[in-house]
């Protein structure tokens, strides 16, 4: 896990939204980015992925930009191909959240990601402060309605430049690796 202040790890990936390559210093946020790895087939992903579009684009009028990264190996998981993240983003109006295909699986590693959804919160100076969940769930659905501890904790690294002190890991489907 990497440390909580560790810089981010810069990164150059196609973005299934712009059609283009996108860099996390060309689409980091004045206030703050939030870093997520995530897929299209996990059950997981898909029991919070309405909450985690609301909430990105909450927090994108208060300066903060959203990355989702896809690193799953998309031979042995056609479900998580280029193509179906497309459609993925558009079902779910991925309106302010880049969606990127890691298709080496380098990036996920440098990150330190282990399973799907992995959330990394950056301050303004892309400086780790929060490796944390998104929101508690049993039998993959929320315990509560209210703000999500991502959703907080990016207000708190927003005011403050600094997350939480208690930090709950995500959990959620293991990445799936290629076989090497």
């Amino acid at each position: 896990m990497l440390p909580l202040g560790t810089k981010a790890p810069n990164f150059k990936l196609f973005d299934t939204i712009s059609g283009t390559s996108v860099s996390l210093n060309s689409a980091k946020g004045e206030k703050g980015t939030v870093v997520m790895f995530i897929c299209n087939h996990c059950p997981y992903v898909k029991a919070v992925i309405e909450d985690i579009v609301s909430t990105c684009n909450a927090l994108e009028k208060d300066g903060i930009k959203s990355l989702a990264i896809m690193s799953n190996d998309t031979i042995n998981y056609p479900e998580d191909s280029f193509e179906n993240m497309i459609n993925f983003a558009k079902i779910h109006k991925f309106d302010s959240i880049n969606y990127l295909i890691d298709e080496t699986q380098d990036i996920a590693k440098k990150y330190g990601a282990v399973c799907t959804p992995d959330f990394f919160c950056y301050n303004k100076n892309l400086e780790l402060q929060y490796r944390g969940r998104f929101r508690e769930l049993k039998d993959l659905k929320p315990i509560n309605n209210g703000d999500s501890d991502l959703k907080l904790a990016m207000k708190l690294i927003c005011e403050t430049q600094k997350g939480p002190a208690n930090q709950i890991p995500s959990m959620g489907c293991n990445i799936k690796w290629f076989n090497n």
